[in-house]
């Protein structure tokens, strides 16, 4: 498809288009979106930014024996660096998204991408364990900059359906990073050791960064006062109050436990209940975020035409469908892991459906605050998510039900957050 390019002025910032070029004004009567750039290396430079904290965060857990063998510390000194990177990313994503809306996109993802690097750097030359988990909590803070701003950056461009169809294909990234992630890290440990883990992402880190400052202009053409904390709080509480906001975000966050928690429970289930090799499970786990990817890419090619809501409720309703089904084959059936993935991989679609247009609609219900609402609502989606997952390993009692049903009580309780304000507001005609 052929796509105008951002006429420019003198300070870099995204100059008024033409009465001819005027874009379709916002169907919640925000102010209309610029037109998106033509270059396609713009798309790739926004996947890489964005796949660079997911990496980061999966390509060194094959490391964590090794690291733990190395510095002859416990296993829960090296876990450490695993839940401080959560921590951080929820708290980052709460601070990206303010600033960016004061101070513009691209400064602030580059200063995260900076602090991206020296937390690799520290990790890939630390002396002791204190210093690899101080440079992961730097690492998974800078990397989360990627994460939100691309999607105000796509919000600043496109309309509210538009931005949910190219969202669905950053998903794409945002997921392949953590698939093969992995297994790359794998390899790098068996042959070269783990440090080459961090090194190998600061190159990534360093190339990204470059691609950042060379290929994107800054799209917050119409930067907002900041006035320190409170202005942020009130931001927040401003968009708390709207209900289709909370509608989304609160989808958003209960979505990702549901997905989260299955993660969390699904590999102490393959192997400690069911008695299968760690490699079984790695195998198995590749159908839920092949089966997310798909749904992705399907909401990418669909969503402007379907509408962001229709996308939402539908895509929430395979995910509980799919819950569903989760405990009814465990249930009724032998504890295998095709009993458990299957149906799994039925949920993890229907994320794939929804979340990019649930994205798209929150940062939707207020434009001047998309990089607010972004940063609001990924707080939510870590912080809940996070949650979920310790929940699932403390309530551990042998058996996949703690596992499952956490994630259909995440998957019910999205399902109910978004349906409820949407058919309010379909009742209401607005």
């Amino acid at each position: 498809a052929q796509i105008p390019t951002v006429p420019m002025n003198d300070q870099h910032q995204p100059a008024d288009p033409s009465p001819a070029e005027a874009p379709a004004q916002e169907p919640t009567g925000g102010p209309a979106a610029g037109p998106a750039p033509k270059e396609f290396l713009f798309f790739v430079v926004l996947i890489a930014a964005t796949a660079i904290g997911p990496m980061s965060l999966h390509i060194y857990l094959p490391s964590l024996p090794g690291i733990q063998s190395y510095f002859a510390v416990s296993a829960g000194v090296v876990q450490l660096g695993f839940s401080l990177s959560l921590v951080a990313i929820a708290v980052a994503t709460l601070i990206y998204g303010p600033l960016s809306d004061r101070y513009g996109r691209r400064p602030v993802l580059l200063g995260g991408l900076g602090m991206f690097l020296v937390g690799s750097a520290m990790c890939a030359l630390a002396p002791n364990i204190w210093v690899v988990n101080f440079g992961r909590l730097l690492q998974a803070a800078g990397g989360a900059a990627g994460m939100v701003l691309t999607r105000a950056i796509v919000r600043d461009l496109y309309v509210r359906e538009k931005a949910a169809s190219v969202l669905g294909y950053l998903t794409v990234g945002f997921v392949l990073a953590p698939m093969v992630s992995p297994a790359i890290g794998g390899v790098l440990n068996d042959t070269v050791g783990w440090r080459a883990n961090f090194a190998l992402v600061a190159v990534v880190g360093l190339i990204v960064t470059a691609a950042v400052a060379l290929r994107l202009m800054e799209t917050n053409a119409r930067p907002i006062a900041y006035e320190g904390v409170r202005s942020m709080l009130a931001s927040f509480a401003l968009l708390w109050r709207m209900p289709m906001f909370r509608g989304y975000a609160l989808f958003g966050a209960f979505s990702m436990a549901m997905f989260f928690s299955f993660l969390a429970g699904a590999p102490y289930v393959v192997v400690k209940v069911m008695g299968r090799p760690a490699a079984e499970y790695g195998f198995y786990f590749i159908l839920l975020p092949l089966a997310f990817m798909t749904g992705s890419l399907v909401a990418a090619r669909i969503s402007q035409r379907v509408g962001v809501e229709r996308m939402v409720v539908g895509g929430a309703t395979v995910a509980v469908i799919g819950s569903l089904m989760v405990i009814a084959s465990v249930t009724l059936w032998e504890w295998t892991p095709v009993a458990m993935f299957a149906p799994a991989a039925i949920s993890a679609f229907g994320n794939g459906l929804s979340l990019p247009n649930a994205q798209a609609g929150a940062m939707s219900v207020e434009p001047r605050l998309a990089g607010t609402a972004a940063g609001f609502s990924g707080f939510l989606q870590m912080g809940t998510a996070a949650a979920a997952a310790q929940l699932v390993g403390m309530i551990q009692n042998g058996t996949p039900y703690p596992t499952i049903g956490i994630m259909a009580a995440g998957s019910l309780i999205a399902f109910i957050a978004i349906a409820v304000p949407v058919w309010r507001a379909r009742r209401a005609g607005a």
